[in-house]
């Protein structure tokens, strides 16, 4: 056992929660982003704007959503360089076999496959050979046997979220705003969540709302001790950063978490508010404006998800359309979580300095 232990140090493999599931995931959105999400804004830009050359380049780079996930996980393992460039066909072979749940898939095999290349990096004379084709060879095996059941566990839970919120707007509008609202400020990756599980339509509207809750609603919440910094790195940035405020003092969570209850069903009931974007977009807020936008996006161009899912076409947005965005985006959230902040400040539960960051 500890020969075991000594060659997982000297290899840098540790097997921990925030390894896997924090630093992972984390890394996971990044990628998402720079492949699937960017290419989604670029390619729908150039649909409207009647410019083929960047339809074209936002298809190449939603196209290698798979590969720039892999690598990113690779990134946040620590993997070597062989290992790292190695998980780009891993991260497509398994993407490929996990179907629609394909980024859940992408997820647990590139962990297994940079843990497995980290361990035979540098043991041989070979390395060039030898540790790019174990790498490879690993990941693809266990995309055979793993990445298909993964990708209809993760495909079949999207879809029995999408489908009970067609069903059920209020109650799931409340549930899945609230919880993708915190797991966004959770230092895990509420647009990797959303990405796996394919939340679009009406449960992509809510978690839009939840997210742009949390972010607007810390950024104006907190505006009194971060003024204008405050309001751009949290409300464009993200709202992860009071998370350590959140930690001395749960209670200052509390105003956002309600905002989220009320803007969500606000969303899926009175505006039939939909995302069909990318539905990576469903996890980002106001995060570079990326919610709104993936929202834009859906009525413009719904996604192959969206299509797939909800049926989802595109439209002519209303000006009950545009309010709405608006309204769930931006306004409700501020007002409602400054408004719910009052109470908690008078009681005492949110002090002055409660919310303070060091910009």
């Amino acid at each position: 056992m500890e020969k075991i232990r000594a060659f997982c140090k000297r290899k840098n493999i540790v097997f921990s929660a925030k390894r896997y599931f924090i630093d992972a995931m984390s890394a996971m959105a990044q990628g998402l982003f720079c492949s699937l999400l960017i290419g989604t804004i670029i390619k729908t830009l150039g649909q409207q704007l009647d410019l083929p050359f960047m339809t074209e380049m936002g298809g190449f780079a939603t196209a290698m959503a798979a590969p720039a996930m892999a690598i990113a996980i690779g990134y946040a393992l620590q993997a070597p360089p062989l290992v790292l460039f190695s998980l780009a066909a891993v991260g497509q072979a398994a993407n490929t076999m996990g179907g629609s749940g394909g980024p859940l898939a992408v997820f647990f095999i590139a962990i297994i496959a940079a843990e497995i290349g980290k361990a035979i990096s540098k043991e041989t004379k070979i390395d060039i050979l030898v540790t790019p084709f174990v790498t490879i060879f690993a990941g693809v095996c266990v995309s055979y046997v793993i990445a298909p059941p993964i990708g209809s566990v993760a495909n079949a839970f999207g879809t029995l979220i999408n489908t009970t919120t067609q069903l059920q707007p209020f109650w799931m509008g409340i549930a899945v705003s609230v919880l993708v609202g915190i797991a966004l400020t959770l230092p895990i990756s509420s647009a990797a969540i959303c990405h796996t599980l394919g939340l679009v339509g009406l449960a992509g509207g809510a978690a839009v709302a939840g997210c742009c809750a949390q972010m607007v609603g810390f950024a104006v919440m907190s505006f009194r001790e971060n003024r204008w910094g405050g309001i751009v790195s949290q409300g464009l940035g993200t709202s992860m950063l009071q998370m350590g405020n959140i930690v001395r003092n749960p209670r200052i969570w509390i105003p956002p978490i309600l905002a989220s209850a009320v803007t969500g069903p606000i969303a899926t009931c009175i505006f039939n508010f939909q995302m069909n974007g990318a539905p990576v977009n469903s996890g980002m807020g106001t995060c570079g404006m990326c919610g709104p936008i993936g929202v834009w996006t859906g009525w413009m161009a719904p996604s192959e998800k969206a299509v797939e899912m909800v049926n989802a076409a595109a439209i002519n947005p209303t000006a009950m359309d545009w309010i709405g965005m608006l309204l769930i985006c931006i306004v409700l959230p501020a007002v409602l979580t400054w408004l719910f902040a009052l109470p908690l400040r008078k009681i005492g539960w949110i002090k002055d300095g409660d919310l303070k960051l060091d910009l």
